[in-house]
């Protein structure tokens, strides 16, 4: 038996029954392929059916707003990649009459759609016999085979590609890509993994050199980038005496972009209460000197990136009509209930929570201060 008839034997009877499986749609094959490359698929699932429910098909999504994208995609993190999702929406509407080209080779050329991506989508929906190389398929083939190579280099990546290619068999490569995921997820796992009951046990070589834990070999190591953000909850009244607070949107070629925030002061170290009033970006604020109420200063909450560690606090201040009027050339008046609407990341919201009062209950209609 060929390692492909093993393997699709296996995934025969053990493949995992996802919503998004065996529709052919894709739309919906590539709405789950772009999701479960941000999360587990425990997690990604909610977010898939929330997704697709808000845009069941690519001319709701191409017709959406930017932020009502954002808003459903809150929580996944790497928020490029959703608006990247929205472009080629819009794209494939405009440019290519609501279906997607059915070749890698053409899939590739949207925005947002890597090699990966389009080999999924065109072997999964279109039969094409691409392989779909992520990085449980990595694994599954770097343990079987002994590849020395590194995953993280060109002529790895495209050694990995060519050993696929010669595995795949002629019919079902779907499938195939689909069982290797699935085979990689459930049984070759990153730690701890299954090696007992593996259908490949006996052909796998890193099993029999006792090395399964050094495969896939991996070369470079990212340096991980230190930010220190500081941001402050300005609370101020509304018109009728409601509670309402600041926020701003998230510009330039950075993390969260068009994601809504709070007025932020990134520094390269953690500052002192002291540091923090004395910072020119606070002077530039409020050139007078003056005193302020402050509710609370939250404990460093650490948020981890991929390449990058978030030491972000909260200074929560009560500041008066007046000072709210000097706010409100840099940024937008919002309650809780406006706050809500928005898209934002999750690390704002963790610590918005954190505030000793929460605005409630006025709409951001309502919530100007009249000058």
């Amino acid at each position: 038996m060929t390692f492909s008839d093993t393997l699709l034997k296996w995934y025969d009877e053990h493949r995992r029954n996802l919503p998004w499986r065996g529709l052919h749609d894709a739309y919906r094959v590539w709405v789950s392929e772009i999701i479960l490359q941000q999360t587990r698929i425990d997690q990604g699932i909610g977010y898939y059916h929330r997704f697709v429910e808000t845009f069941p098909d690519i001319y709701a999504l191409a017709t959406a707003s930017e932020d009502e994208v954002l808003r459903v995609w809150q929580g996944l993190g790497y928020y490029s990649r959703a608006r990247n999702m929205h472009e080629t929406a819009r794209n494939i509407v405009a440019n290519h009459g609501g279906s997607f080209p059915q070749s890698s080779a053409k899939l590739i050329k949207l925005k947002g759609i890597g090699e990966y991506t389009a080999a999924a989508l065109a072997s999964i929906v279109f039969n094409e016999n691409v392989p779909a190389l992520d990085g449980n398929v990595y694994r599954v083939l770097a343990r079987i085979f002994a590849v020395p190579h590194s995953i993280d280099t060109s002529p790895g990546k495209k050694t990995f590609r060519e050993l696929a290619m010669q595995l795949m068999p002629d019919k079902r490569p779907g499938e195939f890509n689909q069982a290797l995921m699935d085979f990689g997820s459930m049984v070759c796992k990153p730690v701890n993994p299954l090696c007992n009951d593996c259908i490949f046990q006996d052909q796998c070589l890193a099993l029999q050199k006792q090395s399964v834990d050094k495969y896939p070999v991996r070369n470079i190591k990212r340096k991980v980038r230190e930010r220190y953000f500081n941001y402050f909850l300005f609370q101020t009244n509304g018109p009728a005496g409601e509670p309402c607070f600041f926020i701003q949107k998230r510009t330039g070629n950075d993390i969260w972009k068009n994601m809504y925030e709070l007025p932020l002061l990134e520094t390269s170290s953690q500052l002192s209460e002291e540091e923090i009033f004395s910072n020119p970006w606070w002077k530039a604020l409020f050139p007078a000197e003056k005193d302020v109420l402050i509710g609370k200063i939250t404990p460093p909450m650490l948020h981890q990136l991929t390449h990058q560690r978030i030491h972000a606090r909260l200074i929560h201040l009560k500041i008066s009509s007046g000072d709210a009027k000097i706010l409100r050339n840099r940024f937008r008046l919002t309650d809780n209930e406006g706050f809500n609407e928005l898209p934002k990341p999750r690390l704002i919201e963790m610590l918005v929570m954190q505030a000793d009062e929460m605005p409630t209950g006025t709409k951001i209609s309502d919530c100007n201060i009249q000058t």
